[in-house]
């Protein structure tokens, strides 16, 4: 009975113990919070300031600004040049304000120049060397096919550009630095800053070290593939199903001039297009995650026997020089869907937000016709102050990018699995069909061309082109004389073409992509000031 009295009240000793330890914790908590109650927010990641003071911005230089760009990348600069021309106050801040040196985000579409041409930024790519392009070469096995844009309904001005990646992105900078109300700053963002479930705006370290408190009524984040801010804005499902392996080629001549050279090679595609008057970009993509080292010289030897046989014969020394010359540059290729979680005070942008293989180029298509569809949603807005009511509002932006980004993401995704070697006899025949089809000409290549373009945004028009390339292989297989083995071959195609086509659709979202009438936030009303 002593014992187990004794138990008892060793038991409850312990209890009380827990309990006096909880209460203190819960007490010193709520002391740290009434003790910040004065600021008021907090930030959703945790970062360390290093003991430095915490400058609040919003006090400085006058009013606050309506809008922070966290990026002045070509989505971050063309975006903070079109809301500071319609009378925004804009605050920029970039990690590094140098020239970038990248090997993608070189070859901007025909569409994407419109776009351009819309936001009036279209002078950005003059005095930078950039090079006109009209089309693709295709290559396959020996033989080759010349695509065309279709732009005989355009000016004559209308056509892709090729050009160095830092020089245009640069050209942007400035230009959008022209407005006097537009603010370019170099900073590194280290956190959103979030009241009650809605996004104030940003904590910064400057160039000197100074730690940063800006605020303003909506952050808008652009900062790019390596987004370490997008977590808190997306379901980021970021898959990176290759890696470009960049050279630059001088001096050379490519088969057909003023165009891109698409090579289907073994394992997968190989890129020419001019970046200059005398410099040809070369991009092996290599699939998988895993490179061969560029240290020990794997890679190097990688490219001249795997790669530089599979060359046209015009390039061929020059890219063999262009390796012995050793400047060779490797970036993963990554893919996202576009999924957001709405978030007031905060919106997403350009590949922090949505990627897809930079195989067609068309990344800053998208991101251009992003902001002209977020310019116009602005426009008619004074007061963007009311962060729940424009979050609402801002949900139709999601299904009004749908028909460019959609159609070009779907077409990404889909060629690049097309264009890939594979040893599967069913995947074999579409690749070689899909070659033979746009080798047709007339509306058989002017009609994927105009989507790949970003001409002719229209999802089902991407489908009914895609299936019809199954259909075509599946006639190439049964004619003059069908067998047991072609007829399955041809049923394992069409199935492989589901199997690319489907998932990419799932993933961009099938009522958005092809019945955007049936979404209810197309039809909201900007929230009245």
């Amino acid at each position: 009975m002593m014992m187990v009295f004794d138990s008892y009240i060793v038991g409850t000793f312990f209890v009380s113990l827990l309990g006096f330890v909880f209460l203190f914790i819960l007490n010193r908590n709520s002391r740290k919070k009434k003790g910040d109650k004065g600021s008021r927010e907090y930030t959703i990641q945790t970062d360390a300031v290093n003991g430095n003071e915490i400058r609040e911005s919003s006090q400085e230089n006058g009013p606050g600004a309506d809008v922070i760009i966290v990026g002045a990348g070509v989505a971050g600069a063309a975006l903070a040049h079109t809301l500071g021309k319609d009378g925004r106050r804009v605050h920029v801040i970039e990690r590094d304000l140098t020239e970038p040196d990248r090997i993608v985000g070189e070859l901007l579409q025909p569409g994407g120049y419109l776009k351009l041409v819309e936001l009036g930024l279209e002078d950005c790519v003059e005095d930078i060397d950039a090079q006109r392009v009209l089309g693709y070469a295709l290559f396959k096995d020996g033989r080759n096919t010349r695509l065309s844009y279709p732009l005989e309904k355009f000016h004559s001005d209308v056509s892709g550009r090729s050009f160095h990646n830092g020089r245009f992105i640069q050209r942007m900078r400035e230009k959008a630095a022209t407005l006097p109300n537009v603010r370019l700053e170099q900073g590194t963002v280290t956190s959103l800053l979030e009241e009650n479930g809605t996004i104030r705006g940003v904590q910064y370290k400057t160039k000197d070290g100074q730690v940063i408190r800006a605020y303003a009524p909506l952050t808008i984040v652009c900062d790019g593939c390596f987004s370490n801010l997008r977590r808190s804005l997306c379901k980021p499902k970021v898959e990176v199903p290759s890696c470009f392996v960049g050279l630059v080629l001088e001096n050379c001549n490519l088969p057909f001039s003023n165009h891109g050279h698409v090579i289907l090679a073994d394992p997968s595609p190989i890129l020419f297009y001019p970046i200059s008057s005398t410099e040809v970009r070369c991009l092996v993509d290599v699939p998988g995650q895993k490179l061969p080292s560029l240290a020990n010289g794997e890679m190097a030897n990688y490219l001249k026997t795997k790669v530089a046989p599979q060359v046209p014969p015009e390039l061929k020394d020059a890219f063999i020089a262009a390796v012995d010359k050793g400047n060779i540059r490797t970036m993963p290729n990554r893919s996202m869907p576009a999924d957001p979680q709405p978030t007031p005070g905060a919106l997403l942008m350009g590949d922090a937000f949505n990627m897809r293989h930079p195989l067609t180029g068309g990344g800053m298509t998208v991101a251009l016709s992003d902001i002209v569809v977020l310019r116009d949603l602005l426009k008619p807005l004074h007061d963007l102050h009311d962060a729940a009511s424009l979050t609402k509002y801002l949900e139709s932006f999601y299904t009004l990018r749908k028909p460019v980004a959609s159609t070009i993401n779907t077409l990404a995704g889909a060629l690049y699995k097309v264009f890939s070697a594979s040893p599967d006899q069913a995947r074999k025949e579409m690749r070689q069909a899909c070659f033979d089809y746009l080798s047709l000409g007339g509306v058989f290549s002017s009609g994927p061309v105009a989507l790949l373009s970003g001409l002719n945004p229209r999802p089902l028009s991407l489908v009914l082109h895609f299936f019809a390339v199954a259909i075509y292989g599946v006639g190439r297989l049964l004619l003059p004389f069908p067998s047991l083995k072609r007829m399955w071959i041809g049923f394992r195609l069409i199935l492989s073409a589901s199997g690319i086509i489907f998932p990419i659709i799932k993933a961009e979202g099938v009522r958005q992509m092809f019945f955007p009438a049936t979404i209810p936030a197309v039809y909201r009303a900007p929230p009245v000031d």
